[in-house]
């Protein structure tokens, strides 16, 4: 058995991992392999069993071993790679298609994503606005999540303009994070507060 697991969704993709596999599997890292490895783990035996169960991790960032896969589908191991994502022009992609199965494990798409950046565009001149309009959303959304959200956004901020402003709300982010990592305090609290703060944060 040969699959290819993808996706970003590495929660359900590890959980089907372990039910095909079991707990207890070898796991390999495929970027640090030579496509001289690649014989003895797909081909090759141990002395306790006759087939292996084997998890291989981002095989597709080490171009010359996963140019080799093609030559290994008929493995008679249990093997499954994980990949991050994969690039379907490549000719190792286009050689096991349809020969080994290959699914995709993707994160449901947030609907409020774009509601989410407009609170932080708001925040900027309206942080009570930003707070009023965020209540409407705080039943549907992870506060944690939420907050990646924001310090993602600020990062391309600072990416597209490197200024005094965008430095302030970021080193402001970082203190937000640390509260939420250190202290007992609601995050939406911190959230909501920082959203309030953040005009007088860039306007010093």
């Amino acid at each position: 058995m040969l699959k290819i697991f993808t996706g970003d969704d590495r929660i359900r993709a590890k959980a089907e991992i372990v039910k095909l596999l079991g707990p207890d599997y070898e796991v390999i890292e495929g970027a640090t392999l030579e496509p001289s490895d690649l014989p003895s783990i797909f081909k090759g035996n141990t002395l306790f069993a006759s087939t292996r169960n084997i998890l291989i991790r981002d095989l597709s960032e080490n171009k010359p071993a996963f140019e080799k896969l093609p030559d290994y589908t008929d493995t008679p191991h249990n093997i499954i790679i994980l990949e991050l994502k994969l690039d379907k022009r490549s000719a190792a992609y286009k050689a096991i298609k349809g020969k080994i199965e290959i699914k995709e494990f993707t994160m449901p798409k947030n609907p409020n994503l774009r509601l989410v950046f407009d609170i932080y565009k708001i925040a900027k001149t309206n942080g009570e606005k930003a707070v009023q309009t965020l209540s409407g959303l705080k039943s549907e959304e992870d506060p944690i999540m939420f907050f990646g959200l924001i310090v993602s956004q600020a990062i391309k901020d600072y990416q597209a303009h490197q200024g005094i402003k965008e430095k302030r709300v970021l080193k402001e982010l970082a203190k937000v994070d640390l509260q939420m990592k250190s202290t007992q305090l609601d995050p939406w609290l911190l959230v909501e507060s920082f959203l309030l703060r953040l005009n007088s944060i860039i306007n010093g």
